[in-house]
């Protein structure tokens, strides 16, 4: 079922161009890509030059929502799911993301606008076992008493 009050094509659109022009300007400016499981992953690893741009990209992701409440209203976050169940699917997602040499911003947003056929492979995979996970979580297993 859609919720149409929470759809919002323009701020949406908004968000995907401010997005991909986010990766634009990291790729041409600093020749590198804007994936996130990558950005953190380099703080630990990274010399002391490489370190400046990733702690500023990771300040700007997470101050970029404060910054937006001070002009519009935030959605409210509601989660669904218990404590366990997001400490699996968070280990699930990390182990993916080292599986697949790389997150979906990673391979679904620079990956794939660089044509390259290993992030469309791996992008086809996580989707592909999104679809399905949402559908046998909502369709097949609901109603079972697990």
């Amino acid at each position: 079922m859609i919720n149409w009050g929470s759809f919002t094509p323009l701020t949406s659109l908004l968000g995907g161009v401010l997005i991909g022009v986010a990766a634009a300007v990291l790729l041409l400016g600093n020749g590198r890509i804007a994936g996130i499981s990558g950005i953190l992953g380099g703080l630990w690893s990274a010399d002391r030059s490489d370190r400046l741009w990733r702690v500023a990209f990771v300040a700007g992701m997470l101050i970029s929502p404060t910054v937006y409440g001070l002009f519009a209203i935030l959605p409210e976050a509601v989660i669904d799911a218990s404590i366990p169940t997001l400490i699996v699917s968070g280990l699930l997602v990390g182990l993916g993301t080292r599986y697949a040499s790389g997150c979906t911003s990673g391979h679904g947003v620079c990956g794939l606008s660089r044509g390259s056929i290993r992030s469309l492979t791996a992008t086809i995979a996580f989707m592909g076992a999104g679809f399905l996970t949402v559908f046998i979580v909502r369709h097949v297993l609901t109603g079972l008493s697990l």
